[in-house]
This record gives C-alpha cells, structure tokens and sequence, in this order.
C-alpha cells in the first residue's frame, strides 16, 4: 500500500479527477447551487429493493436508479442504526466520533462539523424530518433543532403512529402512517425552501423498515398472502461454516421471525419499503410541481443492512454482506443523460454521503474525514474511490464484537475473541465469485497471498484505530482485543460496558 502507484491506478487517478472537474465545472456555470435532499430509509437490506428484486414494489426509487447512478457495493462502516447515522451526519468512523449504544452520545463539536451545519453555514436553508437516532452528550433532545432550519426530528426510535410523532403530527389525519406523512412535510419544506429563493439541503430520515414491522395498510394489501424467494445462504444450515462468535450476536440469538415466519416477515419489511417509495414519489412530484427538479440532487441509502435470515441470522451488527450492505442512489439531474442508469460496483461506505453532498454543494468538507466524494463515480462509475474499507462491530456481546476489511471482490473478517472454549478465527471470502459467502477460504493454501494482503490492512485499520480513536468512550481496549498477534489468554479481560441511555434496536 506503500510507494508509487502503478500505471493503472494513475490513469484512473487522472480519469477520476478530470470526472470531477468536470463535474464541478458544470455546477459552477449554474445559476445557482444544487439543491440537495438526503433520503434515509432503517434497516434496508440492499437487495430489498425493486431494481435488485422484484418482488419488492418500489417504483419510484427503481425510476430513480433508472434516471440516477446506483452502487451495488454500499457498505455500513458501523451496521446498527447510533453510530451509522453519527458516520453519515459526520464523514467519520465511529471510532472517532465515538457515539453508539454503550459507548456514549455525540460531542457537540462533531454536529457542529456535520454537513447539514456546514452547509446551512454557507446559505442553505436545512430541513430534518424523523429518526435521528442519537443525543448530544449532556443536552436535552431539543437541543438538536437549532441546528436546521425547519425541524421535525424524533427522539429514539420514533412511531409509525404519525400522531405519535409531534413534527408531523399535523398530518395525521390525511396519512395516518408515518412514511407518507413524511414526504407531506418534505412537499411543504420545498414550497418554504423555495420562497426564500436559497438553496436546500433537506433530509428525511423514515422509521421504515424498522421494527416493529407494521406497514401501512394500503401497502400490506399489495403483498398479502404472497410466497417469497429466499437467497441462497438462507438459513441455520447455510451459517454452520462461520465462526462462533458470529452466533452469539443477536442476529444468531433473536429475531426468530425470519427462521419461523419468512413469508409474513418478507410481507411486512417489504409493504414497509414500498410505503417510503410512495413518500419518494410525492417528494419528486412536488418537485416538478414547483419547478425544482431540474436543479435538485437526490440521495438515497439507509443506515444499515439486514440479515433477513441470511446464514440463521436475522438482525444487522455483524460484517457480513446481508447485514451491512444498502442500497444506494444518487441522482443527479445536471448529468448528461448518456450517464442515466449506470451502475457502479466500486467500493462505498456511509461515510461517503457527507463528503459528496459536500462536494455537490461547493462547500468544502472539514479536513481529515473518513469519507470519500462519490461525484467521480458519477460520471466514470467503472473507477474507484477507494481500495480498502474497514467495517466495525464495537457493541453487543464481546465475543461477537469485530473487525472487517473489505477491497473489490474480497472480505476478511478476523473474530478476535478467545474465550468459553472459542478460538480467534480468520474469515476470507472471494465476493465476487461468492457473493453470498457461502465459502471460507481462509485456510484454503490457494489463496495466501490474498490472506496475507488482507491481513496487512487489518493491522493498518487497527493502528489506525490506536492512532485516532476519541477518548473517553470505551475505544482504547480495542487495539488490543483486536490484535492478530496477541494470544487471548495475555489480553486484559475488557472491563463491563457503560449502560446505554437507549435500548439498541
């Protein structure tokens, strides 16, 4: 990872940057910057979604990704639902900002660096609607509305009840369910944003598909009764291969609906998914009401993955495809059309979307984030931004809390814990040819080499961690727990975890 680089990774280098400025370039000549709204849907799985299956009813995000570019290889650095969000607001790892469930809320000084503040900063009118799913460290909930212009956020894990939810209560009577009344406030949020003639950043964080799975009505009616496909590592039997570490997570001891009931499950998640499509269907229909669309860039992902009975499992938290990867699209009207529908497979994270609304906007990111601009992939989606992404498990059982690498094609996991009769187990995957991880090639002579690359990022990642880690929020044990090199029997027993404030859900 050291040293020049080689001749191909220059040309993209080149290609990328000149992708970018061209893009730049084609903002700059605009009358004004772009508008941009931000769409974050809870525990989507990136194949619960029209375009990747069709057994999911989503009509207008599969229009989105038509018109848009949408990534296949989107990962939740933190797959649980605190610490991804503070990544997302952020551009940072949780380890540097140091908010998740038993490890403690988020320091003012890292929300006043978050992209909604920084661009208000530079003349966007900002708009929060829904789940923001953390606090600031000794401040009241409310204190988070003084940072957006117009505020509808809720604390914890908010309700489907819309009346249940105070910042869009109003709405309650013509949409009962809380998904369409959410794009009801994003319409008047564009009709406010575009009387004061600045440009918007709004964001609009749905409740769905979080537990508890009730949809609403009108889209549980699409799917009753249905039979649905399951993918090829669903399953107990398709989990025995991994570690056991693995299965004592959560995912492996609870969320049995989706061992025991996958049909209705399957129902439910998805009537849940297809009500935020109609909310994106209102939102982009208001916009071409108003006369915005031609000058509005849409995001849209969601704070984690999930298991969906993937190998047993049915919860997120653990680093495999299932429960951290999402769906990803950006759309971004000012593109040429030749660029419609292209599809990405380059490696990106949730710390990606504060540098690339960023960079959208003209405003430049704070110095030193963990995000990467994603507009070069925009227009040259067969690039990369990265070569390596770490993905972390700092909650929850310590037997089931680890360290991932991702690069293209490939994935190692190392489970460091050594204790109840378990040993530290290696994990590598050949993604490409195995994308439902079916396969641990660690111990498969055929591929040292990539073991050992793998292995060399790892250590990186965890000196890193070492080297940059927040202070004060139970981090410092992991350089240690982590290690590759250090017998379990010679690592301090970690000391008990500070209660969280909120159940993790």
């Amino acid at each position: 990872m050291n040293g020049a680089l080689p001749p191909i990774l220059l040309r993209w280098g080149w290609l990328l940057a000149a992708s970018a400025l061209l893009h730049a370039a084609a903002f700059a000549s605009a009358a004004t910057p772009p508008n941009l709204i931000f769409l974050f849907s809870d525990d989507q799985n990136a194949r619960a979604i029209g375009y990747e299956n069709p057994e999911v009813i989503t009509p207008h995000l599969d229009q989105l990704a038509r018109e848009g570019v949408r990534f296949t290889n989107h990962y939740n650095t933190t797959s649980i639902c605190m610490a991804s969000r503070c990544n997302v607001l952020t551009g940072l790892y949780e380890y540097r900002h140091g908010c998740n469930f038993d490890h403690g809320d988020l320091a003012r000084r890292f929300l006043e660096e978050s992209y909604p503040v920084l661009l208000r900063r530079a003349g966007y009118i900002t708009g929060f609607a829904g789940k923001i799913g953390f606090d600031l460290k000794g401040e009241k909930f409310d204190a988070l509305a003084s940072f957006f212009d117009r505020w509808a956020g809720g604390p914890g894990q908010t309700f489907y009840e819309t009346e249940k939810n105070p910042g869009i209560a109003r709405y309650a009577t013509q949409y009962p369910h809380c998904s369409r009344a959410y794009g009801a406030w994003a319409v008047d949020f564009l009709k406010t944003a575009k009387a004061t003639g600045k440009p918007f950043c709004l964001s609009v964080s749905f409740k769905a598909p979080h537990l508890p799975f009730t949809p609403d009505p009108q889209d549980a009616k699409l799917y009753a009764g249905k039979k649905f496909s399951r993918p090829p590592n669903y399953g107990v039997d398709r989990g025995r291969h991994l570690s056991a570490q693995a299965r004592t997570s959560r995912a492996a001891t609870g969320y049995r609906e989706w061992i025991n009931d996958y049909d209705n499950s399957a129902a439910a998640y998805y009537a849940l998914i297809t009500g935020i499509d109609a909310a994106v269907g209102m939102i982009r229909e208001a916009l071409t009401r108003e006369g915005l669309a031609a000058n509005t860039v849409i995001v849209y992902t969601a704070d984690n993955g999930y298991s969906m009975g993937a190998h047993g499992f049915g919860d997120k938290v653990l680093p495999y495809e299932a429960a951290s990867k999402s769906p990803l699209i950006v759309f971004d009207p000012g593109l040429p059309r030749a660029h419609a529908g292209t599809v990405s497979h380059a490696l990106t994270a949730n710390v990606d979307v504060a540098a690339t609304l960023h960079a959208l906007a003209g405003v430049p990111a704070p110095a030193g984030i963990d995000g990467k601009s994603l507009l070069p992939l925009l227009t040259a989606p067969q690039g990369r931004v990265r070569d390596a992404l770490p993905l972390f498990n700092f909650w929850g059982a310590v037997s089931a809390q680890t360290l991932a690498i991702v690069t293209p094609g490939w994935k190692y996991v190392y489970w460091s814990y050594g204790g109840e009769g378990m040993q530290p187990t290696e994990e590598l995957f050949a993604l490409a040819a195995d994308p439902y991880e079916l396969n641990n090639l660690a111990a498969d002579a055929r591929h040292a080499a990539q073991l050992a690359t793998l292995r060399r990022a790892y250590d990186t990642e965890l000196a890193a961690i070492q080297a940059r880690l927040t202070s004060g929020h139970d981090y410092e044990k992991y350089p240690m727990l982590f290690s590759r090199t250090i017998p379990w029997s010679e690592k301090s027993a970690p000391p008990p975890a500070p209660k969280a404030k909120r159940k993790a859900l």
